[in-house]
């Protein structure tokens, strides 16, 4: 190794390490800071009040849920920070995971700042269990739920979870918090949003994050993907990703390349997780996909506005387009690539149509398809409520899982 270049590196993990130990103030010792944790054996989460059901010995670990019950896993006076939540459940089936929700609430507001599936706001994409490691969420083994995301309130948190599955459900579960007297500086309240493509038209992006308005940051997404089998095994993942920031309207300020590029990956799609990008479902025989990209070290901020979506396009050869087009399927052409350049077939009206023989038969072609998609937004914002619309019913939920 080069000896100007290992000292290089060397002082980039120095400084590294310098600043993500300061951030995280680990020699710190605030004055006004207590540990709290909110469980089935602290409720309140209270001092001195914690494994006090028989006698300290394993009281009350755990509790059934019955379907159609909610129960109120954190109701907190104060201000303070929520640093971590993990639990988990005894029935993990995918149908299960949507059924069941999970609603957030900051500061006595009467509108939840987190309303998504369990599964999903865990980043467990289509509710298919899979060990996964990433910044914001880990499931360790394939069968807990872990969230890192800090969650700073000024007066009170809420955390409700309800149960619209048709089976009991045995759970277990603990919020990790740290009580203060109040904030520093202003902060910035969590939120989190889940949609589908209910209703989306062939040619139509998939809204990942409706319009929100406000200030705050963007964190990223996790996003499932059920390919309808009309499409055979045709390539759905060529959708760029673009982000619309403080007013931007026809054209968004930041737009992608492609699906898995999106995700740091690149041809086609393979399983992985990192920290900041991966992809925990890769089915191809049952066309079902899930991914995510948190954007920690790329930081989205917006100041009056954000909305994120993503193309519902597909890659396949012209062959393959025209049989799906005879069985009924939903397909558009847009675009041809060649080995020298790419045709752009929407700025090209003259161009053959698809069942022209002069439409080349060897090439790439992308085109417009609906497939069913689902998405899980994070994202910061100056106020504990946000102008999105409410969780889509159960029955929109579980379609195709």
């Amino acid at each position: 190794m080069n000896k100007s270049f290992g000292i290089t590196a060397v002082l980039l993990i120095v400084s590294f390490y310098t600043v993500e130990v300061k951030a995280q103030q680990l020699y710190e010792l605030p004055a006004d800071a207590e540990a709290r944790w909110v469980s089935f054996e602290n409720r309140s989460g209270d001092k001195g009040r914690g494994a006090m059901e028989n006698k300290g010995g394993k009281g009350h670990p755990s509790e059934w849920i019955n379907a159609g019950q909610s129960v109120t896993l954190l109701d907190f006076d104060g201000a303070g920070i929520i640093n971590r939540i993990w639990m988990t459940i005894i029935d993990r089936n995918p149908e299960a995971l949507r059924a069941i929700h999970i609603e957030m609430y900051w500061d006595k507001a009467t509108k939840p700042a987190v309303s998504a599936p369990l599964g999903d706001f865990f980043g467990v994409g289509l509710g298919r269990m899979a060990a996964f490691q990433s910044a914001l969420f880990t499931n360790p083994e394939g069968k807990s739920f872990n969230c890192y995301i800090p969650m700073p309130f000024k007066t009170h948190a809420r955390i409700v979870l309800i149960n619209e599955s048709k089976q009991n459900q045995l759970l277990f579960y603990d919020v990790d918090l740290t009580k203060v007297k109040k904030h520093l500086k202003n902060i910035a309240y969590f939120h989190a949003y889940w949609s589908n493509n209910k209703g989306v038209e062939l040619g139509q992006d998939f809204e990942i994050l409706p319009r929100v308005n406000g200030k705050g940051r963007y964190l990223g997404a996790n996003i499932g993907v059920i390919a309808d089998k009309i499409y055979g095994d045709t390539w759905f993942g060529e959708g760029e990703v673009k982000t619309y920031l403080d007013g931007d309207n026809e054209y968004p300020t930041l737009a992608g390349t492609g699906t898995e590029d999106y995700i740091g990956s690149a041809w086609n799609l393979g399983p992985f997780s990192q920290l900041y990008q991966g992809a925990t479902v890769v089915d191809k025989q049952k066309k079902q996909f899930a991914f995510y990209r948190y954007h920690i070290p790329d930081p989205i901020y917006f100041h009056t506005d954000c909305r994120v979506t993503i193309q519902q396009i597909g890659g396949a050869g012209r062959d393959l387009i025209r049989a799906i087009v005879k069985a009924g399927g939903k397909a558009k052409p847009i675009s041809v690539g060649t080995s020298r350049s790419l045709i752009k077939l929407l700025d090209d009206p003259a161009y053959p149509d698809l069942f022209d023989d002069k439409f080349p038969a060897d090439e790439w072609v992308n085109f417009y398809r609906v497939d069913n998609y689902s998405a899980t937004a994070y994202f910061y914002l100056d106020k504990p409520e946000s102008n999105l619309p409410q969780l889509a019913p159960l029955v929109e939920r579980i379609k195709g899982v």
